[in-house]
């Protein structure tokens, strides 16, 4: 092996070094970034009160009613209409809760999404994500998709 090929074959080394340690730099961050978004989870809540002003209701981060209050309206409105109120006031707070925790994970998904895949750091390797992200690696993934199961209150 001559003298280029060695100081070729040390700069590569050199490159190779420099991505894992800014992969590695990277990874600190994001648990911290994990981290944080974690305590911030764990508190989430969210209130809503229907839309005739008689029931407000506070549910945790997974959209479970944690809290109801009636107003003293509601000693004059009939089971049906109180329950179509708490179905409605819970269903928005739910979807303010899942708001709120898509904008608490956005962060730490964007920190997922930059970071190099397999193939960026060893050539012909085969990547480790997800067929469809490979093909849209270049696109914002949209992490709210999941959250939309639930209809929405209107």
């Amino acid at each position: 092996m001559d003298r280029w090929e060695r100081e070729g074959l040390r700069s590569a080394n050199f490159g190779i070094r420099n991505q894992v340690e800014n992969i590695l730099d990277a990874l600190a961050e994001q648990r911290a970034d994990q981290a944080e978004a974690q305590r911030k989870l764990d508190t989430a809540r969210s209130c809503a009160t229907s839309a005739d002003g008689l029931v407000e209701v506070t549910v945790d981060r997974s959209g479970v009613l944690i809290d109801v209050r009636f107003t003293a309206d509601a000693a004059h409105s009939t089971a049906e209409q109180l329950g179509r109120s708490v179905t409605e006031a819970g269903r928005e707070a739910a979807r303010r809760v899942r708001e709120q925790t898509i904008q608490m994970l956005a962060p730490v998904a964007a920190a997922v999404h930059a970071m190099p895949d397999l193939p960026d750091l060893v050539f012909g390797a085969p990547s480790l994500r997800a067929p469809s992200e490979v093909e849209n690696r270049n696109e914002q993934p949209d992490y709210s998709q999941n959250w939309e199961d639930e209809p929405r209150s209107q």
